[in-house]
């Protein structure tokens, strides 16, 4: 069995993203527009993260606040599930927290 995630990046001609789509026919997207997308690839051969971090032009920074904001905590989630390392992802947690706090994302 097989599942298939897929990208598009529409470029304008300075290379520049113009429009994100991406596809899960699993998960029943088909060619959902996005407006950044961040993506982590651990390569074992070489024992390093191989990254594409893309967003569009219509991206706000606002916007791009929160979507760091919101990747940043799921990746301490993803750590604690991952590592069972309760007390860093503890800490990594209280980060977001401050984080949150200077970004004035904290209602």
């Amino acid at each position: 069995m097989t599942s298939e995630i897929k990208f598009v990046v529409d470029l304008d001609e300075n290379r520049v993203p113009e429009k994100l789509m991406w596809s899960a026919q699993d998960g029943g997207i088909d060619l959902q527009e996005a407006k950044a997308i961040m993506l982590s690839v651990w390569d074992a051969k070489s024992k390093e993260t191989l990254r594409i971090d893309l967003w569009t032009k219509e991206m706000p920074v606002d916007e791009m606040k929160q979507f760091f904001h919101q990747t940043l905590v799921a990746m301490a989630d993803t750590f604690q599930r991952a590592t069972a390392d309760e007390k860093m992802a503890d800490t990594m947690k209280d980060f977001c927290q401050y984080f949150a706090e200077k970004m004035e994302l904290t209602k």
